[in-house]
């Protein structure tokens, strides 16, 4: 008995805990709750709405709040080097968020902006030049490629050095890394990890709301 209970428990683990190493794709995201997530400050900015991971960051101070894939491991976060990620998002008008990679909880200034990695924009407000698909501030697209508040598919797909960017399967960036790459001073973290690094959602500010669903992984080492 006390094997087959065993057995069991085995089976059950099996079910519920990610793998990364096999090259298929893994869900990030069960559509119930952020298990497997952790926020580094402001959880509530990021909560689950009718199955969606909803991201809204109602700081009055306008610090970003970021949240990062940590799957079982609680605090500590899987790191991912050579992979694949998709997501489906939906920007609502006026918004503001992004996809970070190779990134951990570091943070530059006291905005709580992201020292290290890089970041995949997502954005619909007028103000802001870098719009939805760019790798922001190394290549930027000045016109976004989708509409607002309207759902569309987001790949971004790392080998190596180089870094391509994908919005509803037409590719928008196809970025190397140079072996000495030129960065602002405020951006010197901006580079691929030896090691790999975290991915982590962005709630940018009290005015905008994006919603994520599908969200999923699978490693290319």
């Amino acid at each position: 008995m006390r094997a087959n209970n065993i057995l069991l428990l085995v089976i059950l683990i099996g079910f519920t805990t990610p793998v990364f190493s096999d090259g298929k794709w893994q869900s990030l995201f069960n559509g119930k709750d952020l298990n497997g997530w952790k926020a580094n400050i402001l959880p509530e900015s990021f909560t689950v709405e009718n199955g969606l991971l909803k991201a809204h960051c109602k700081d009055p101070a306008k610090r970003k709040s970021h949240l990062f894939f940590v799957g079982n491991q609680e605090n500590e976060f899987i790191l991912f080097k050579n992979f694949e990620f998709e997501a489906s998002v939906l920007c609502k008008a006026d918004s503001n968020s992004g996809v970070f990679i190779h990134t951990d909880e570091e943070i530059r200034d006291d905005k709580y902006h992201l020292k290290n990695g890089y970041e995949v924009q997502i954005n619909s407000k007028a103000s802001e030049k870098r719009k939805t698909g760019s790798l922001y501030e190394i290549v930027d697209i000045p016109e976004s490629p989708v509409k607002e508040a309207e759902w569309f598919k987001l790949n971004i797909k790392v080998v190596d050095k180089q870094i391509t960017v994908s919005i509803n399967g037409t590719q928008l960036v196809d970025y190397t890394e140079p072996e000495k790459p030129e960065r602002s001073e405020k951006r010197l973290g901006r580079v691929l990890r030896t090691e790999g690094g975290a991915i982590a959602l962005q709630g940018h500010d009290p005015d905008s709301i994006v919603y994520f669903e599908d969200i999923r992984v699978r490693r290319l080492d």
